[in-house]
């Protein structure tokens, strides 16, 4: 049984990884009131660039090249999420329009460079320097817990988890974090105050950017070990839906990650496990995407947006 529950976890903490990190920077963009559906294409960029990172400078940097192409992925999905924030900040272009071009971009973009950089071929070469499995020093020798949470789990997914706890700090405790929520409550009472309405949503909607680029590089680097148009399928838009499912805020954000994580490992589990392997495999595969729809359903009325999300701000004189 503990090797069991020590299996799901970490598949379940595994698949999670680029959840939180891409639900992390929604919340921001969101908060900011900029509703940004181009999660997915920004997760596209940061997978793609990551992995040809990685394949060009492995030699160099050894051991640390997963860490400096997880930072490349986000500045990447930075750079590319700031085609969604002059769109919607300055030329008042339509929220979930502008969100939509940047889905249809990313995995065009993409393939056409994988195939001018690979030879014409429709993937990348696998990645040899990844995340694997890691133990927590101490952690891992608790009994019962330690070999459960604490070992042969994924370090990223902790970071994230703590990455949570920081982004909740930053959003709710901080200067920042109130200007932030201000013009995605109410950007007109904000200007009047003498917040800059505009700097806050670029600030919003880059900060999705560099997680949500983060958050495609984590994806390659730990589970697909490459880049190909079918490798983030979907991964955006889960991550949108753990985000509203945590009712915006970062440590529910997480939480709901992990949910879906979970119902992602159990199509690759699934075998392993007692109670559901007699369910045919297809209807596990589709299981978290069908998990997204009824979320989406259930909860966006349900739940409390920001204000003056998806509303265009326009400054008076």
């Amino acid at each position: 049984m503990q090797n069991i529950l020590a299996l799901v976890v970490s598949n379940a903490l595994l698949y999670a990884t680029p959840l939180i990190f891409t639900a992390l920077g929604g919340v921001f963009s969101e908060r900011s009131g900029i509703v940004n559906v181009g999660l997915e294409g920004i997760m596209v960029i940061g997978a793609f660039s990551s992995v040809v990172f990685n394949l060009t400078f492995a030699g160099q940097f050894g051991d640390f090249t997963p860490w400096l192409a997880l930072l490349v992925g986000g500045l990447c999905g930075l750079l590319f999420a700031l085609i969604h924030a002059v769109a919607t900040v300055n030329l008042r272009a339509d929220h979930i329009i502008s969100g939509t071009v940047l889905n249809l971009i990313a995995p065009s973009l993409a393939i056409f460079l994988t195939k001018v950089l690979f030879q014409g071929k429709g993937q990348t070469d696998s990645i040899k320097t990844k995340f694997g499995k890691f133990d927590f020093p101490v952690l891992s020798d608790i009994p019962v817990i330690g070999p459960i949470f604490f070992a042969k789990t994924s370090i990223l997914a902790y970071v994230g988890i703590v990455l949570a706890f920081v982004v909740w700090y930053l959003v709710f405790k901080t200067r920042f974090g109130l200007r932030l929520r201000s013009v995605g409550e109410n950007p007109q009472a904000a200007d009047t105050l003498g917040i800059n309405v505009y700097l806050m949503r670029y600030s919003g909607v880059l900060l999705s950017g560099l997680l949500g680029g983060i958050g495609g590089a984590a994806y390659t680097h730990t589970i697909s070990e490459n880049f190909a148009v079918s490798t983030i399928a979907g991964q955006g838009f889960m991550a949108m839906a753990a985000m509203i499912f945590g009712k915006w805020n970062p440590i529910g954000a997480m939480l709901a990650a992990i949910f879906f994580g979970l119902a992602q490992s159990l199509a690759v589990i699934g075998a392993s496990i007692p109670v559901i392997r007699d369910i045919p495999s297809v209807y596990l595969q589709i299981a978290p995407y069908v998990i997204t729809i009824i979320v989406l359903i259930g909860f966006v009325g349900r739940s409390k947006a920001p204000e003056a999300v998806g509303t265009t701000y326009i400054k008076s004189k």
